[in-house]
């Protein structure tokens, strides 16, 4: 077969190749099982602050429908007991109203959390319960947690008070670079106690880049337990930037839910990943409730 012939003809093969191809597309509809919505709630304990609760109810992870863009505004029904609260950003979330929260101290007090929705001014994140007293607590002491609504949802659970484990030292170094190539990293060191299993979230904050996360560590003391660790980032900072370091001492089970969200991230939209489970710490739903005790330092790059 000559040149041209061979040409043509494989030429003609992909346009029939192409066709074909054409008539194998298909538009499926998958029917996906009905969703039953849980209750999931976030709650973070801490000395001196006053409790916060905050409980929305789970959603299918696809719409049902066809979502406008616009924000909307559900007001409370006997069949859907919600409120839509309106964000800075324009998102409208709804809350359940329908709920009553109560929070049982070390002492045996059971504290009640009134429904109250509003935005935390420090934090930014939304809350729907808040109690009235600032929180005292000691190391080894234990909370409770009772969530309930009117449609059969309860969601409890408990949490103890870590130790105070503190900060040795913050240091930064530059690079050796000038100009706009120098550059600082940060080195936060602790020393872990030995008679324990520790777990500890260290955060760096940025005051430039508050959303900046690529410093923050989750780990366990496995390799270093009654050792000093040494916690270290890459020269990404520049001068006069405000570097603060939180670092908290956390339950296993705040550990292994944070684990599971960082692997749930991971996994999201990626078709080669394997399904990704929360592993919450309360029982009959979703979500986290925890007592935080951090220590932090902040140091100026100059």
């Amino acid at each position: 077969m000559k040149a041209k012939q061979l040409v043509a003809a494989i030429g003609l093969g992909s346009l029939l190749l192409a066709a074909a191809g054409c008539n194998l597309e298909k538009e499926v509809d998958v029917v996906l099982p009905a969703y039953t919505p849980e209750l999931v709630v976030e709650c973070y304990l801490q000395a001196g602050q006053v409790p916060r609760l905050t409980v929305v109810e789970s959603g299918a992870y696809l719409p049902t429908r066809v979502d406008t863009g616009q924000p909307t505004i559900t007001l409370p029904t006997a069949t859907t007991p919600t409120l839509g609260l309106g964000l800075p950003n324009g998102i409208t979330i709804q809350l359940p109203v329908d709920v009553t929260a109560r929070l049982t101290l070390p002492s045996g007090q059971v504290v009640p959390l009134r429904f109250a929705p509003g935005i935390d001014p420090v934090t930014r994140k939304v809350f729907t319960h808040i109690g009235t007293t600032p929180l005292a607590m000691q190391p080894g002491q234990r909370f409770a947690l009772d969530v309930r609504d009117t449609r059969g949802h309860n969601v409890t659970g408990t949490a103890s008070v870590p130790t105070f484990i503190p900060i040795d030292t913050v240091r930064y170094g530059f690079n050796g670079l000038s100009g706009g190539d120098r550059r600082a990293n940060v080195v936060t060191r602790w020393t872990d106690p030995a008679a324990t299993a520790n777990f500890y979230y260290l955060l760096l904050n940025n005051s430039r880049e508050p959303n900046d996360d690529a410093g923050d560590y989750l780990l366990n003391d496995q390799l270093f337990n009654g050792q000093t660790y040494t916690a270290l980032t890459t020269f990404r900072f520049m001068p006069g930037d405000t570097m603060t370091a939180t670092l908290f001492h956390m339950e296993p089970q705040y550990y292994n839910f944070l684990q599971s969200v960082e692997g749930a991230v991971r996994a999201n939209g990626n078709p080669f990943a394997q399904p990704a489970r929360i592993r919450s710490t309360v029982q009959g739903g979703l979500g986290v409730f925890t007592v935080l005790v951090s220590d932090r330092r902040t140091v100026i790059l100059e």
